[in-house]
């Protein structure tokens, strides 16, 4: 940073920021690594914020990876089933 002091090697490994995290009761993760894995569909950031959504058909349902997915999640995470409600999920309607 702008004339900031920065030490080598701390925090540098993504295993210790991530462990760090989730000793707080934050849940970080690599979607590309969760994919396939209940991961929601889409990341989205918007006005500084971000939010993960699984988008379903009318009728679509969760299935048993993306329900526990949900549960161990600690953010924001919600499921749309049209444009309007996925603008509704993040804060503009």
């Amino acid at each position: 940073g702008f004339g900031m002091r920065r030490d080598a090697k701390v925090d540098r490994n993504p295993q210790e920021i991530i462990r760090a995290l989730r000793q707080i009761g934050a849940s970080p993760t690599d979607p590309l690594h969760f994919a396939g894995k209940g991961c929601p569909d889409l990341l989205c950031g918007f006005r500084g914020k971000n939010f993960l959504i699984e988008v379903k058909t009318e009728r679509g349902k969760l299935n048993a990876e993306q329900r526990g997915f949900h549960r161990s999640w600690r953010g924001h995470v919600c499921v749309v089933r049209s444009a309007r409600e996925a603008l509704i999920a993040i804060g503009v309607l």
